[in-house]
């Protein structure tokens, strides 16, 4: 018999969580699992849960988006407790590249395999991302999405339309792999993994368990080339586009990010305060996770994200 905690955030996303723990008790099978589930009350609280769960349970589940699996899963690196996923946030980053279900009670069939796969993570200054942390546009939205009530990906996406237009590029300051580079630059990212989320892939060749950052840097470009941008993040073909120059991707072990005045950033799309230096580094191998087996693997597609707006969609029209 082993034990679980469920760490369950009912803020996040759009409100799946609402018959979470009535699937959760249907769902996790009773011969193999002693469950528990817990509710996050506070930003913070599923960290201090999860470190509070490290020796006595052999798995803790983050119920949410990717604030609670970075708080959960963050507390969890370099020790023997394995992470598991309940992707019911906006994003959803690494659950997506990971091929979690999203449908609850698929999530958990998952979760009752109890397959596991061991992978990277990535030290962002003080911070640890899981995913694909960053600077610049994408940090920018994380700190006005945070002060947002309305939550989910449509407001996501409105606020991105309102804010990309008025956003200025900054100038950066990078060291990798021993060579300096100076670019002005529209956004970098820092990926473990493929994608930010929604099947937007940033990084479409990542690994997560190769021991390497993908550097992802968009530099300034002109306003109206967008929608090609757009079409090659989300067709994973961000090697390809006609608009050569202005994106760049290097793979490295260590990176040092320098700007003339303290600037934003985001760990896993959550906002975080930095100074004007910020030193990332990959921690290999350092995380156990949860993974599905090849028969309950999401498949992902343009038409994933789509799909799970429709109930928001629905709720909007009403």
């Amino acid at each position: 018999m082993k034990k679980v905690v469920f760490i369950i955030n009912p803020f996040s996303g759009i409100g799946r969580q609402k018959e979470i723990e009535k699937i959760i008790r249907c769902e996790m099978s009773p011969n193999h699992w002693d469950t528990s589930i817990v509710y996050t009350e506070y930003k913070g609280h599923a960290k201090e849960i999860a470190a509070e769960s490290i020796g006595k349970f052999d798995m803790v589940v983050a119920v949410g988006g990717d604030g609670t699996v970075n708080e959960v899963g963050g507390v969890l690196i370099e020790t023997d407790t394995v992470l598991g996923i309940i992707p019911v946030g906006s994003g959803n980053g690494l659950a997506r590249y990971l091929g979690m279900p999203y449908k609850i009670p698929k999530a958990l069939q998952v979760l009752n395999y109890f397959e596991r796969r061991v992978i990277d993570t990535i030290k962002f200054g003080n911070f640890n991302s899981l995913n694909v942390a960053g600077v610049g546009f994408d940090a920018h939205i994380s700190h006005k999405f945070a002060k947002r009530s309305k939550r989910g990906p449509i407001a996501y996406a409105q606020l991105i339309t309102k804010e990309f237009a008025k956003y200025k590029s900054s100038s950066y300051r990078l060291t990798i792999n021993g060579e300096t580079h100076e670019w002005n630059a529209f956004l970098i990212s820092f990926a473990n993994s493929s994608q930010w989320g929604m099947n937007v892939k940033i990084a479409p060749y990542a690994e997560i368990d190769d021991g390497l950052i993908d550097v992802c840097v968009i530099r300034e470009f002109p306003k109206y080339t967008a929608p090609a941008l757009l079409f090659n993040l989300l067709y994973q073909s961000m090697d390809q586009n006609k608009y050569d120059g202005y994106d760049v991707v290097i793979k490295a072990r260590e990176v040092k990010l320098t700007h003339n005045r303290p600037f934003f950033g985001h760990v896993d799309g959550e906002p975080v305060c930095l100074g004007n230096e910020v030193s990332v580094k990959i921690n290999p191998s350092s995380l156990k996770v949860v993974v599905p087996p090849e028969h309950l693997k999401q498949e992902q597609n343009l038409l994933t994200p789509i799909i799970e707006m429709l109930p928001e969609i629905s709720v909007i029209k009403q």
